[in-house]
């Protein structure tokens, strides 16, 4: 009986260990397609001249999942052109938050860039979307760089500390 649940620690503990070693390898991977989600974004809305809405259905057309479900899921609760965006773009930002890898900070970014969204002219619409994705691409070189760190090594401290407790349970 100990034998079996010593396996069974060692198994769960390995699995917890390798979930976060794919957590921060997501998170990389959506920072980028947030960032090409926002400059499809920003030509859309200086090249095509589209309405907000018009511009997140385009994006979520061009873009693969997740990121296309959130901006599909944003335009379809965009009511009307004039409506203030922010609430709808923080509900979703806050959702995606919740199911997907990203961190607090990348968070903030988006809810900053959320917080402009529709509220200006097109050239400072570029701007806006611009120095959000400088930030982006500031938290992509970090996010790299943990994963690059830790990835690894958490797998492995997973199964080393299963094996650590089996050890001195038995």
């Amino acid at each position: 009986m100990k034998w079996i649940a010593s396996v069974i620690l060692v198994i769960a503990l390995t699995w917890i260990g390798h979930e976060y070693a794919k957590n921060l390898a997501n998170r990389p991977r959506l920072i980028r397609l947030f960032k090409n989600a926002l400059q499809i974004l920003e030509a859309e809305i200086v090249y095509s001249h589209a309405t907000i809405k018009q511009a997140l259905c385009s994006v979520a057309k061009q873009i693969p999942e997740p990121i296309s479900s959130l901006f599909r899921q944003m335009a379809q609760d965009i009511k009307q052109d004039k409506e203030e965006l922010f609430p709808v773009w923080e509900k979703h930002i806050e959702t995606f938050y919740q199911k997907n890898s990203i961190q607090i900070d990348d968070r903030e970014i988006l809810d900053q860039f959320g917080r402009t969204l529709g509220q200006h002219d097109i050239l400072q619409q570029q701007k806006y979307v611009r120095l959000t994705i400088t930030h982006l691409e500031r938290n992509l070189s970090e996010a790299e760089e943990k994963n690059h760190r830790y990835g690894k090594m958490s797998r492995s401290i997973g199964f080393l500390t299963g094996m650590l407790i089996v050890l001195l349970l038995l």
